[in-house]
């Protein structure tokens, strides 16, 4: 099959809806080809279809980060199909605490099993995801990976309750440091970012910030010059402290 020529294809987890739909439409907006994933084949494909009707250039393509063999048959995709990945935007994630309008959620009483999940979906998925495409990055010299975290996971402001959310955000930011460190001389930027909290269907009707706010930094992560910041974490395009 001959690849299509095309100068950026960034590739984002969870895109059917909220921010990873709205970090697919910006990033579309800027001429990059997107290749929006869910593990809902059917709301992805909506999701895709919308982006089109706004004559932007966006494709789809099944993936459950919570499985290798997804992770496996999608890497083969994007390698046969473009024969390059030159940002990925880790955004598919998990919030499986108790329901916080019943009762705040304390370790003492978290199963266990909510934490696998967590970690599963929100840490092992977006390894699972940097380290596929990571060769593709070398191979074209150039690499962007935004993973999308939380204030909740900061260590330097840590509290109770959610802990399983906690604990998993807490992980993703270690594994960006990781990431960025073995990465440093490669041109591949690995960057934390904090949407705050968003008008999604994770956040509630309540929340005080647009999708378009929450999707803001990692658009500009994404989209970020060499020689910008690596191993850091950002809300509202400033760093803070982990």
């Amino acid at each position: 099959m001959r690849k299509q020529s095309i100068e950026r294809v960034a590739v984002v987890t969870g895109g059917n809806r909220g921010i990873g739909f709205e970090i697919c439409r910006r990033l579309a907006e800027k001429g990059i080809l997107v290749i929006l994933t869910s593990r809902n084949e059917k709301l992805g494909l909506q999701a895709v279809e919308k982006l089109q009707k706004e004559e932007l250039t966006v494709r789809y393509h099944p993936l459950d980060v919570d499985h290798a063999i997804s992770v496996d048959n999608f890497k083969i995709f994007v390698e046969k199909e473009f024969g390059r990945c030159d940002i990925l935007i880790n955004n598919a994630g998990i919030f499986p605490d108790i329901n916080p309008r019943e009762r705040l959620p304390s370790i003492f009483d978290m199963d266990l099993e909510a934490i696998r999940k967590a970690m599963t979906t929100n840490v092992f998925g977006p390894i699972l995801l940097c380290q596929a495409f990571t060769p593709l990055m070398k191979k074209n010299k150039y690499g962007r990976m935004v993973n999308i975290s939380s204030g909740l996971g900061q260590l330097s402001d840590m509290n109770g309750g959610y802990p399983a959310y906690r604990i998993s955000k807490t992980a993703i930011n270690a594994v960006t440091r990781i990431f960025a460190d073995e990465l440093k001389n490669e041109n591949i930027l690995v960057n934390s970012m904090c949407p705050g909290w968003v008008k999604t269907d994770m956040g509630g009707p309540s929340a005080p910030r647009s999708v378009k706010e929450g999707a803001d930094t990692a658009i500009w992560l994404a989209t970020l010059p060499n020689g910008g910041p690596t191993g850091k974490f950002f809300r509202d395009r400033k760093e803070i402290p982990w």
